[in-house]
């Protein structure tokens, strides 16, 4: 046996340049000793643990898509169905109005309840919300929108420290590269919450499909009653999450365990002014801020202007539906093929192009009216949107994961912050101006935060080993 070798029975563990360990039957060194048969046992606290990792991970992505396949449909009409008075994009706009205040306070809030309670407490927005909708007007959904506020801050930033605790600990226990994990994790996590798009707007498409004018209230109503009834069992499928606090070797994780000394107003104070003047912090923000921007395009402007007079209402459903196939499908990918900085800067540039081409495109007037060519084409459209939405959500997530290990949920705090401060001016200001000026000034915006961002990538480059190319 040789001083790299470690032996454990009759199975010597020689460590490996690979991220996972190799395991090789050798011969017993104690004569007449049986060889002992290389069964794993799943029922050892070590694997149970290990497996409980990744159940966790599956748990939360089929919860939130449940969730989120009702708000994000519900979402996608408001700029078409409660158009009286723009109560439905007055609505969305102070809805990420209060978003990005309670944002500031949201990582104070999830180290306090933990982030499994602060998951649980974010759907009763959302379930508010939808509820709302059911009778449409300014006493209705203008209150369920400012709560919604609150619970999304809070429900978004636990979801960012639990699945990152998760990551962390699965790397930890499984001596694996930290990184790539939180990739993957992060790549699963938003390909089956992509899905919402898919499967919400296909839902709606099948119950509005003969309502073209959308102002069936049978047809809208049938179609809301129906997302309380997914959106209730994914808040059931929340309670089956783990609670997360300490990590395999009994220290203490990110994710809040501490709730006493550190949830404090000055520990959140300085964890915000610290993520502030990062400057890592500050060259990620313009990209984070256009991914919101790009969001709320979609949701009001693209449905707007651009789906609904090329191929109607009902064209919302599977316009946003084709938006949520490639998205998810792109978000599987690229957090696969996520490792490190540089594999995380080359996957950014593939959706920047493909959301840079959308922009151009709607920018020279570009379109076809006929027939099947003409939804084709806009099914094209937004499966590029899907595309770019799909790399930016998984990318920066698994960037910030990366990068900011000492402060995770201020730093997500600060992903919700810049995000929904971008979504909601666009709800608010979008209306003022020409559909076109909007086209332009996304334009520039994403030409801008991408040379940022490969500002950064080389700044902190140098900083990537080698050994985060390899994968699981």
């Amino acid at each position: 046996m040789t001083s790299d070798e470690s032996k454990f029975g009759n199975i010597y563990i020689q460590p490996s340049s690979n991220r996972e360990l190799q395991f090789q039957p050798m011969a017993s060194a104690i004569p007449g000793d049986e060889e002992t048969p290389l069964v794993a046992d799943n029922s050892s606290p070590q694997a149970a643990k290990t497996t409980a990792h990744t159940w966790d991970i599956h748990i939360l992505s089929l919860a939130f898509l449940l969730v989120f396949l009702a708000f994000g449909a519900a979402q996608n009409l408001q700029s078409t169905l409660n158009t009286e008075e723009d109560l439905g994009t007055t609505s969305l706009g102070i809805l990420y109005l209060s978003f990005t205040f309670f944002s500031v306070v949201a990582s104070l809030v999830v180290r306090v309840l933990g982030s499994k309670n602060a998951l649980l407490l974010g759907t009763t927005g959302y379930v508010f919300y939808v509820a709302a909708n059911l009778k449409p007007n300014w006493y209705t959904l203008v209150p369920a929108s400012v709560y919604l506020g609150f619970c999304a801050s809070i429900i978004w930033v636990g979801e960012g420290t639990y699945l990152t605790s998760a990551a962390r600990s699965h790397s930890t226990d499984n001596n694996l590269h930290e990184g790539a994990v939180i990739g993957d994790f992060n790549g699963e996590f938003w390909a089956v919450y992509a899905l919402h798009q898919f499967i919400g707007n296909l839902i709606t498409f099948a119950l509005l499909s003969d309502d073209q004018q959308g102002g069936s209230t049978k047809g809208t109503t049938l179609l809301f009653i129906v997302f309380l009834f997914i959106m209730t069992f994914g808040a059931i499928l929340m309670c089956f999450l783990r609670k997360r606090g300490v990590n395999s070797k009994g220290e203490q994780e990110l994710s809040g365990a501490d709730a006493g000394a550190s949830a404090s107003l000055k520990s959140l104070s300085k964890s915000l002014a610290n993520a502030l003047s990062d400057i890592k912090m500050l060259l990620i923000i313009p990209l984070i801020a256009y991914s919101g921007l790009q969001q709320a395009f979609v949701w009001a402007e693209f449905t707007k202007y651009v789906v609904t007079p090329a191929i109607g209402i009902s064209g919302v459903g599977s316009s946003m539906a084709a938006y949520g196939a490639f998205d998810g499908i792109c978000s599987l990918l690229a957090g696969r093929l996520t490792s490190g900085l540089s594999s995380v800067t080359k996957i950014v540039f593939v959706g920047v192009f493909a959301q840079a081409v959308v922009l151009i495109l709607l920018l020279l007037d570009f379109s076809i009216s006929s027939g099947l060519l003409g939804t084709l084409y806009i099914l094209f459209l937004a499966g590029l949107l899907g595309i770019g939405d799909g790399v930016l959500m998984t990318q920066l997530n698994a960037l910030i994961g990366i990068l900011f290990k000492h402060d995770t949920e201020g730093a997500f705090a600060q992903l919700k912050i810049w995000q929904c401060a971008t979504i909601a001016i666009v709800f608010f200001f979008a209306p003022l101006i020409s559909f076109k000026s909007v086209v332009v000034i996304m334009l520039a915006f994403l030409c801008v935060s991408f040379c940022i961002f490969l500002w950064l990538a080389l700044k902190v480059g140098n900083t990537s080993s080698p050994s985060t190319s390899h994968r699981i």
